[in-house]
């Protein structure tokens, strides 16, 4: 194998939008998908549809109703382990080693609710201690910097100025608060990972992964956020070979109001 082509999207519902999976994997032949909010237990997981696509290996960490993350892949795993987090028991992190490629780990950090005060709303500070964990996590776990390994997931934060629609307005937004983006930073620095999709557009340059149900006329308006993120090690840095953003899959019928993000990893 000389890459692997990985995807990552929040499908708000696996089972509600398997069509759209499917089309998804048919136009662009994903190698991996990583799954975020699937929202239904292990026993209850669409399996076999899935294996008809052609992803016969998977891992999967579910979650009635909420939450939940799934790896799906047509290449065969080595191993594979879930991590919990905030001693909550939710379903928010699944990880795969392929047999012949990177150790993948899928991400769903916590949205946080409306209201950003810790004090005030437990959610928020759910998703503090969630972040405040995933710096260090993979020092515990015994990995090393140089180890082939790749981050991606629904991270439920925007962390610069030109990863929302307007950054002075959006500073008290949850998401977008100095205090979240201060945290994934120091998680993604802390292990010194690679931002794939801000090395491939630059900084100065707005770019979204996540437009809200509220905005019916999101297209037009473009108010994103970009909340979903693949990170590669020191392993990888300079592995990846292609990247991009699905945004006309936020135009689909019945669509997440996520997108899938893809990169490929030279190997």
């Amino acid at each position: 194998m000389t890459s692997v082509k990985i995807a990552t999207w929040n499908i708000n519902s696996v089972r509600l939008r398997l069509d759209l999976v499917a089309k998804f994997t048919a136009a662009y032949e994903p190698d991996v998908l990583c799954l975020q909010e699937t929202k239904v237990v292990d026993e209850l997981f669409p399996r076999e549809a899935l294996r008809a696509l052609g992803y016969h290996h998977q891992a999967i960490n579910g979650q009635k109703g909420y939450h939940g993350v799934a790896i799906l892949s047509r290449l065969p795993f080595r191993a594979t382990h879930a991590m919990g987090f905030c001693d909550m028991g939710d379903s928010r992190h699944v990880s795969a080693v392929l047999e012949q490629g990177p150790e993948i780990h899928n991400f769903y950090v916590p949205a946080g609710g409306d209201i950003p005060d810790a004090d005030e709303n437990p959610k928020f500070a759910h998703k503090l201690a969630f972040l405040r964990e995933m710096d260090g996590c993979f020092h515990k776990l015994g990995k090393s910097r140089d180890d082939p390994l790749v981050l991606v997931g629904d991270l439920n934060v925007a962390p610069l100025e030109n990863d929302v629609w307007n950054h002075r307005q959006l500073l008290g937004i949850v998401s977008h608060t100095p205090v979240e983006t201060g945290l994934l930073s120091a998680a993604r620095e802390s292990f010194e990972w690679t931002d794939v999709t801000r090395n491939f557009v630059p900084q100065a340059e707005k770019i979204f992964s996540w437009w809200s149900y509220r905005a019916r006329e999101w297209d037009t308006s473009d108010r994103g956020r970009r909340l979903d993120h693949v990170w590669v090690s020191r392993g990888l840095r300079g592995c990846v070979s292609g990247h991009g953003i699905l945004k006309e899959a936020r135009s689909w019928n019945r669509p997440s109001d996520h997108v899938p993000v893809m990169v490929t990893v030279s190997l």
